[in-house]
C-alpha cells in the first residue's frame, strides 16, 4: 500500500531565517516574517497551534526537540482595509539554537498542530528535506505548498527522511501476518533468516540483471514485513503491562529503548544481508566482517581476507566496501578499516549528501556507491564522482578476472 506525503503534512512552507526572527538582541517579537503566503493553508481566522520544534543537524546526537505554542493572527484585524498576518511562537531552545541563514520548515500536521523544523545551512539534512518537500532554491520569503494538492507517493528513501522528523511511518502488510506468525511465532528470527524470507516473497527480481533495483525492493519488503511482525509482538507486550500493577515507567522505558535499538540494528544487518545475497548471485568472491589491522572489521573485502592478509597479493586487485545505511558524519569510520588500500568504497542509502561532504570523501580517496534510485538527489557535478551498485559489481568482476 502506497504512503503519501499528505498523510503526514497537509501543507509545508520554507524560508531562510533572518536576524530579526531569532536574535533577541535585535528583536523580541517571537514571530516569523514573510508569512502571508500561509493564508492559503491557515485561512483568515485566528488559530492557536500546538507546536513541535525540531533542530536537526547531521549528527543525530545533536537533535533538539521541544514542544511549544504558536498563534496565527491578523495584527491589523481592527483596521478597515489592511491585513498583516503573523505567526507568533513561544520561547524555546530550538529557536535559540538557530542561526541566520538556517532553513526553517513550517509544516501543518493536523487542524491544530504544527511542526517547526530548523536545519543548518549547507548540511546533508537540509538537502534531504528540500528533496522530500520538493523545494529547490529557498530565500528569505516563505515558499508554501498545499500538499493535499501537490501530493506525492513516498518511496523507501523518503519514508526514512520522514522518520528523521520524529514521525512514525505507519505501514504494515496484514495479509502477511498469519504467515509470519506461523513461520516465526511471536518472536523475531535472526536478521539473516528474516532477510532471506523477505527476498523469497519477491522472487521475480534479478540481482544479476538489476542489482540496484533488487537491493531497494528487498530492503523495502523486509521493512514492511518487519513492521508487520513488530506491531503484533509489541502490541501483545503492551497489553501485559510493565512491572507490578502494569504501570512501571522504568520498565516501560527500558522496553521502548529495546524496540528502538532493535530497529536500528536490524536496518544495518538487513542492508549487509541483501548485499551479500547480491554478491553471491553475481558470483564474485568476498569475505564479510573479517578482521584486518587492529581488530578492524570491514564489511566486505574482495576477493577475500586471505588475499588481503597475503603481502604478495597484488594490492590493485583488492577492494574494500564499507556499508552504512546513513553516512553523514559516520562515513569517516571506514577510512581506517583496511590500511593496505589507499582507495576505499562506501555504499550508503543516504540521499542528497551535501556537496561539502562528497568533496571531503573524494579528497581522502573514498568512492561513494549510491543505489540508482537516489542518484537523482545529487547534483550533476556530484554524479561524476559517484557509481551505483551495478557499476561497483562491474569493477569487482573486472579485477577478479585478472587474478
Amino acid at each position: 500500500m502506497s504512503q503519501f506525503l499528505s498523510s503526514y503534512f497537509s501543507g509545508i512552507g520554507a524560508k531562510r531565517l533572518s536576524d530579526v526572527e531569532i536574535n533577541p538582541a535585535t528583536s523580541n517579537q517571537h514571530e516569523f516574517n514573510g508569512i502571508t503566503e500561509f493564508l492559503e493553508i491557515f485561512g483568515t481566522e485566528k488559530i492557536s497551534f500546538k507546536g513541535k520544534f525540531i533542530y536537526l543537524e547531521d549528527d543525530p546526537d545533536k537533535t533538539l526537540l521541544e514542544d511549544g505554542i504558536l498563534t496565527w493572527y491578523d495584527a491589523r484585524a481592527n483596521h478597515p482595509s489592511r491585513t498583516e498576518y503573523r505567526l507568533y511562537y513561544s520561547s524555546n531552545i530550538v529557536i535559540e539554537s538557530a542561526n541566520v541563514g538556517d532553513l526553517v520548515f513550517i509544516g501543518r500536521r493536523s487542524k491544530d498542530e504544527l511542526v517547526i523544523i530548523i536545519v543548518p545551512e549547507g548540511t546533508t539534512t537540509e538537502q534531504q528535506l528540500k528533496w522530500l518537500f520538493g523545494f529547490e532554491e529557498v530565500g528569505n520569503k516563505f515558499i508554501v505548498k498545499d500538499l493535499v494538492v501537490e501530493d506525492k507517493s513516498l518511496n523507501y528513501f523518503e519514508k526514512q527522511i520522514v522518520e528523521l522528523l520524529n514521525i512514525e511511518v505507519v505501514e504494515t502488510a496484514p495479509c502477511y501476518l498469519d504467515i509470519l506468525i506461523e513461520k516465526f511465532g511471536n518472536s523475531f528470527p535472526t536478521t539473516a533468516v528474516f532477510s532471506e524470507y523477505a527476498r523469497s516473497t519477491l522472487g521475480d527480481i534479478s540481482a544479476v540483471e538489476e542489482p540496484d533495483k533488487a537491493l531497494v525492493c528487498w530492503l523495502e519488503r523486509e521493512e514492511l514485513l518487519f513492521k508487520t511482525l513488530e506491531k503484533q509482538i509489541v502490541s501483545q507486550r503492551l497489553e501485559k503491562g510493565f512491572g507490578e500493577g502494569g504501570t512501571d515507567v522504568d520498565e516501560f522505558i527500558g522496553y521502548s529503548l529495546s524496540v528502538h535499538n532493535r530497529r536500528k540494528s536490524r536496518a544495518g544487518h538487513s542492508f549487509e544481508n541483501h548485499l551479500e545475497a547480491i554478491f553471491l548471485s553475481n558470483s564474485v568472491l568476498f569475505s564479510k566482517g573479517q578482521k584486518t589491522e587492529r581488530n578492524n572489521k570491514p564489511d566486505f573485502i574482495f576477493p577475500g581476507i586471505t588475499e588481503y592478509r597475503n603481502p604478495a597479493f597484488d594490492v590493485n586487485l583488492l577492494t574494500m566496501l564499507g556499508v552504512k545505511t546513513t553516512a553523514k558524519d559516520r562515513w569517516r569510520q571506514v577510512l581506517s578499516e583496511a590500511e593496505r588500500l589507499d582507495h576505499k568504497h562506501l555504499i550508503t542509502l543516504e540521499p542528497a549528501i551535501s556537496i561539502n561532504q562528497t568533496n571531503e570523501m573524494c579528497a581522502v580517496n573514498l568512492q561513494l556507491v549510491i543505489p540508482s534510485e537516489i542518484m537523482e538527489t545529487y547534483t550533476e557535478k556530484q554524479k561524476s564522482d559517484l557509481i551505483n551498485l551495478s557499476d561497483f559489481i562491474g569493477i569487482i568482476k573486472k579485477r577478479q578476472s585478472s587474478m
